[in-house]
């Protein structure tokens, strides 16, 4: 029986094949107790699985590494590896087989509970999606102690390739699909997860949020994912079949000509420049700039630094991660936003648990609250900026004073390398993030203070309608096109631009094309977004008649129904 299921479109595209489901049942392990005598067998047991899991990891990465340009999933791969060298997961479950006389499979995934819901409490959606790394890698450990190797799908005949739908979705895994896998579907995940982040890098179709679409389907059924509409059709008939494999070629044909866009010019009908900058996450990065010709760095996500550790990252840490970056820029801009933390660690590695971490002590409050700790982080970022074209970018801004502290934290850290003969960049430009709704509504507190701003769409979108974007069960209210949001973002670009002060977009809205043109109609010239997308939005913009633009975009922003809204925005480029 044919029937369509409705999800969150995550990586665009048309994929038609067969349906392979992915079980995400191991972590349901025995416990038993082991005898005394047994118990240095039951580590070595441990142990022999750990080495099998990273030589398959190992051999997963000289596969990645001979598939370029897939550079983001290898260093997902890079992040499981040191995961089966962390005490924190792996030294505990070991201490837990040696002190309660305990399987290694039990006391394997009790460490993992323990370890995710520190995750848990992770307000950045990109760092709490993290957890699921932990889940993935116990899940290959446990399968490597119960002696199943899984299986790949086999190549399909027909030539349609493998739809790999399961619960959630390893990158590792992935990897292994690579070779004819023609999409994804998964129960759970949004824009940050793991599925939705090695499908746009790989440019494979991917759909998330289904919920139990897992349950509702066979091992063989023919299905199509459209990546784009966030839609999965299972079973269609023969006539949908054919209207997709001709969507599907336009597609492709579509992709091939975005390609040549690489060193062309971004500017509109008009002749204007728009700048196309990416969003990065760390130094293995950086080379996705020299495929796309990006203009610079939008957003450096500093917190990658946090990722599976329980220690601070010190000075000289952060300077080299720092330094590796804006070399690896090749002396186009790059903007460091600063710690981007929240109640999941505090200084010195103590654990603080939070009522509702998202409103809590996180971004700036958190590095403002640990001064020592913030002022490390300033003092590694100076060091680089002799290394290029370094900006600082300020999270979560809503208070004048805490422009005010950060800019005095920021003056300490310059003293104390003058005092030291160290060399930096004495005008080094610090800006904030316009994310919180009452920054927007008073941004002529920040324009006096701060030389740039960037519109961090996602948080912005998420306090001013009150959804938390990692919650399945509400992520369907997060709206960009809200006419609360529109206005915002609107009023914070005009208000930057009376004050003569650069302002960008780093969000997910930049990155897609569907809202281009009404960011270009409501004044923006400056977007920053993941690499991938750049070509498609550079596109958007050589179609643009920014005189046109303006007058029906400030029409849009008068409108409060959501569906004339979105009707007039799709009408935009027509």
């Amino acid at each position: 029986m044919s029937f369509t299921v409705h999800g969150l479109p995550v990586s665009q595209g048309i994929a038609i094949g067969h349906v392979h489901l992915v079980s995400h049942a191991l972590l349901e392990v025995n416990h038993y107790q082991i005898a005394p005598r047994h118990i240095a067998e039951e580590l070595t047991r441990f142990d022999n699985a750990v080495h099998s899991v990273e030589g398959e990891l190992l051999g997963l990465k000289a596969a990645t590494a001979s598939a370029q340009p897939h550079k983001e999933v290898g260093a997902f791969i890079d992040l499981q590896r040191m995961m089966l060298a962390d005490p924190v997961l792996i030294g505990a479950a070991r201490a837990k087989i040696e002190e309660h006389h305990t399987n290694a499979e039990w006391a394997l995934v009790q460490q993992m509970e323990s370890v995710v819901e520190q995750f848990q409490q992770i307000e950045d959606p990109y760092l709490r999606e993290r957890r699921a790394d932990v889940v993935q890698v116990v899940e290959r450990l446990v399968k490597a102690l119960l002696g199943d190797p899984g299986h790949l799908p086999p190549k399909r005949k027909d030539g349609l390739g493998t739809v790999v739908v399961a619960h959630d979705l390893s990158p590792a895994d992935t990897i292994g699909f690579r070779d004819h896998i023609a999409g994804f579907v998964t129960d759970i995940g949004g824009p940050t997860s793991h599925t939705a982040i090695v499908a746009r890098s790989l440019g494979i179709p991917a759909v998330v949020g289904l919920y139990h679409i897992r349950d509702l389907l066979r091992d063989n059924e023919l299905i199509i994912v459209d990546g784009t509409r966030g839609i999965a059709l299972i079973d269609p008939d023969d006539s949908v079949v054919e209207e997709y494999l001709l969507r599907r070629s336009a597609l492709e044909l579509e992709r091939s000509k975005l390609k040549r866009l690489r060193d062309t010019p971004a500017a509109a009908l008009s002749g204007e420049l728009i700048e196309l900058l990416a969003n990065i996450s760390g130094p293995q990065d950086v080379g996705q700039l020299k495929e796309t010709n990006a203009d610079g760095v939008g957003l450096f996500r500093t917190e990658f630094l946090f990722i599976d550790r329980d220690t601070l990252p010190d000075e000289d840490e952060q300077y080299e991660a720092y330094r590796a970056v804006l070399k690896g820029a090749g002396g186009k801009p790059v903007t460091a936003r600063t710690f981007d933390i929240g109640a999941d660690k505090s200084f010195a590695g103590k654990s603080r648990n939070e009522a509702n971490p998202a409103l809590g002590l996180r971004a700036v409050r958190y590095s403002l609250a640990e001064p020592k700790f913030f002022v490390t982080q300033l003092r590694a970022l100076l060091r680089a900026s002799a290394h290029g074209k370094l900006r600082i970018m300020v999270p979560m801004l809503a208070h004048p004073d805490e422009i005010e502290q950060t800019l005095a934290l920021m003056e300490k850290a310059k003293e104390e390398l003058r005092d030291e003969k160290v060399k930096f960049d004495e005008n080094l430009p610090i800006g904030g993030m316009v994310e919180v709704p009452a920054a927007a509504l008073a941004l002529s507190v920040f324009v006096k203070r701060l030389a740039f701003l960037s519109i961090g769409t996602n948080d912005l979108i998420q306090y001013t309608l009150a959804v938390d974007r990692g919650n399945e069960a509400v992520v369907h209210l997060y709206d960009p096109l809200h006419p609360a949001v529109l206005r915002l973002i609107s009023g914070a670009i005009q208000a930057a631009q009376r004050a003569e002060l650069p302002i960008a977009v780093c969000g997910e809205m930049a990155g897609n094309a569907d809202y281009t043109l009404l960011l270009l109609g409501m004044g923006l010239r400056s977007f920053s977004m993941h690499p991938a997308r750049i070509l498609e939005i550079k596109q958007q913009i050589l179609r643009a008649d920014l005189a046109d633009l303006t007058p029906k975009v400030q029409r849009i922003l008068k409108m409060d129904e959501p569906a004339k809204i979105r009707e007039a925005v799709e009408k935009l480029g027509g």
